[in-house]
């Protein structure tokens, strides 16, 4: 079953070579794919960041702001962000939802118990991070993980619907659920500020669209070095700009997100 291994002697050695040295931040954070060289590509564990936002939560940008830092650092094929409108900060006073609200959406925040925005699951591992400085540290735990799942994601659209197909290879058996979303970028909508002024130009980005495979995926099992791939399609929800979606496959258990993936969606 799962497999994972801290890259303890790793960081000790790279600890021990640079500890005299005055090193920046920034340089500071290690991509464990560019420095494994004897583990197949694509085992390296991407990490899957849900985040729990809304357009009238006036601290969400600073979430925002630190997903984009870790993507910058560690790149969006790795830190793979979610932003999941939802909640009492995802709809109107009336109880309306906001454009960018979606029903599943609320029925992810409900079932986490989700107390406060912004919110991250972070590879659905432990409770709900609410201080965003805590996900930094969060992520890079994660992202010194190791899986034997690869996978991949390619998406294209055909006429109104969007053709999907996920493939994995497993170099260990593993036995969970298969989930596949629709993310859309570039939005361009309202959004409270930090200050409490409203920027009714503020771009969204990664937003939750849809679900493909319903709102808990589909059961999903595999051998050890057994290769699998699912056909999905989804259809084009008119309010969608098909210029930016893209889909987000990940296989997950009740120990979190084994491993997660992020394909655009060509045209």
């Amino acid at each position: 079953m799962k497999k994972y291994f801290f890259l303890y002697n790793l960081f000790a050695l790279i600890f021990l070579f640079t500890a005299c040295d005055n090193i920046e931040e920034n340089d500071r954070l290690i991509k464990v794919d560019n420095v494994i060289d004897n583990i197949p590509a694509g085992i390296a564990k991407n990490v899957l960041i849900e985040d729990f936002t809304g357009q009238r939560c006036s601290n969400c940008p600073n979430g925002t702001k630190i997903i984009e830092q870790l993507q910058e650092s560690y790149g969006a094929d790795r830190v793979i962000a979610v932003g999941i409108h939802s909640g009492p900060f995802g709809k109107l006073a009336n109880g309306n939802l906001l454009p960018l609200t979606t029903t599943t959406g609320c029925d992810y925040y409900d079932q986490r118990g989700v107390e406060s925005q912004p919110g991250a699951h972070i590879d659905r591992n432990g409770a709900i991070i609410y201080n965003v400085q805590e996900w930094v540290s969060t992520v890079k735990e994660r992202l010194g993980l190791i899986t034997e799942i690869e996978m991949d994601v390619v998406a294209k659209v055909n006429g109104d619907n969007i053709d999907i197909t996920v493939n994995e290879k497993a170099y260990g058996a593993y036995s969970g659920k298969l989930q596949v979303w629709i993310l859309e970028d570039g939005i361009v909508a309202s959004q409270i500020m930090p200050d409490a002024t409203t920027n009714r130009n503020y771009i969204h980005n990664h937003v939750f669209r849809a679900a493909v495979n319903g709102a808990w995926g589909d059961e999903f099992s595999i051998n050890a070095e057994e290769s699998k791939s699912q056909s999905f399609v989804q259809a084009v929800d008119t309010k969608w700009n098909t210029d930016n979606l893209s889909v987000v496959a990940f296989i997950y258990d009740n120990d979190g997100v084994e491993q997660v993936v992020k394909g655009k969606v060509e045209k």
